[in-house]
């Protein structure tokens, strides 16, 4: 991936987390970030640790990797079991715009429950 590449994708991801996060009166409660590793993109819910309330801890929920011979963004989701799996309704696409549409949309509850 190219770092121009790589820096649009940051700003998506950027923007994309600032118009689905909680209020911010609550975001000390929970708040939803992201990680990305240049290939490897992880949506999640950050909150407090029960009993150290001044940690946080992040719980990813979307998953969305980039196949770079094949220029396709892959979506999974986090099962309660803790495994990944691929999003069928919506697997894969060129454009990482609507995977995140997908997630934000979340038709079949997959990501937020």
């Amino acid at each position: 991936m190219s770092d121009n590449l790589i820096s649009l994708t940051d700003k998506i991801l950027h923007d994309f987390i600032e118009k689905i996060r909680p209020p911010e009166e609550i975001r000390s409660q929970v708040d939803l970030g992201y990680s990305f590793d240049g290939k490897n993109i992880e949506i999640f819910e950050r909150r407090p640790i029960w009993n150290e309330p001044s940690k946080f801890e992040n719980y990813p929920f979307a998953k969305i990797t980039y196949t770079k011979s094949s220029q396709i963004w892959k979506l999974y989701w986090k099962r309660a079991s803790g495994k990944w799996e691929s999003y069928s309704y919506f697997p894969s696409s060129t454009h990482l715009e609507e995977l995140l549409s997908c997630i934000d949309e979340d038709a079949y509850a997959c990501f937020k429950g």
